[in-house]
């Protein structure tokens, strides 16, 4: 059981959450377009342990959205979640960011979160109607025969930023799309919680962004 502190900065969507038993107790997030971690990270840090009236010393454990996603948005999460940890000496926690996002899914069926990446390309993975992946993440580039595997089974539930660019090219009649969304920390209480409770940890020297491609400028 423990007090975890919550960052997801993987996409455009800046959020934090304080999580007691895998519960959230408190949350703040920042859904505009534009990326805003640097601004709002530390923060909506500070507000989420003011909101639950307690010292940042009460942490058990720091949380982070490991990747893939923005290759900024991601080293701004994890350089702050590192540096609470170092300071509080408190363990570090990673979770898969398409995890995160296929958490938001509240109906039956496949899901497969979609993160938009550049062009017709989107980062994704494929989870079972119980949220266990059966797919490992990778990078895809859409086509209109993507996902047809899934797609023939049943229905099929894609959520995410990449949503926009496969729905165009999808005619299947067991899609189903749901737009505008973005991981959140809200839903990672109990991902870290269950990786709390059987002390599964980052190494907080080492730990590393899961990029899944190389950074590409421009």
């Amino acid at each position: 059981m423990g007090l975890i502190l919550c960052i997801e900065t993987a996409t455009t969507n800046c959020s934090v959450a304080l999580s007691e038993n895998g519960s959230v107790i408190a949350f703040r997030d920042d859904t505009t377009a534009g990326y805003s971690h640097a601004e709002k990270l530390h923060l909506f840090i500070a507000e989420v342990l003011a909101e639950a009236k307690l010292p940042k010393e009460k942490l058990d454990a720091v949380a982070v959205s490991k990747g893939p996603g923005s290759y900024t948005g991601l080293r701004i999460g994890v350089s702050a979640a590192k540096g609470i940890c170092y300071a509080l000496d408190i363990p570090l926690i990673s979770v898969p960011t398409l995890t995160v996002l296929a958490q938001k899914v509240t109906d039956a069926g496949t899901v497969i979160p979609l993160l938009d990446a550049r062009r017709m390309e989107v980062y994704s993975a494929v989870f079972n109607s119980e949220k266990k992946q059966i797919r490992d993440t990778q990078a895809d580039i859409l086509t209109d025969g993507s996902y047809a595997e899934y797609l023939s089974e049943g229905k099929t539930i894609f959520i995410g930023s990449g949503v926009d660019k496969f729905k165009t090219i999808c005619e299947h009649p067991n899609a189903d799309f749901i737009e505008n969304e973005f991981p959140s920390a809200k839903h990672m209480g109990a991902l870290a919680e269950e990786k709390f409770g059987i002390n599964e940890f980052e190494d907080v020297a080492y730990f590393e962004p899961y990029y899944l491609k190389d950074f590409i400028g421009g």
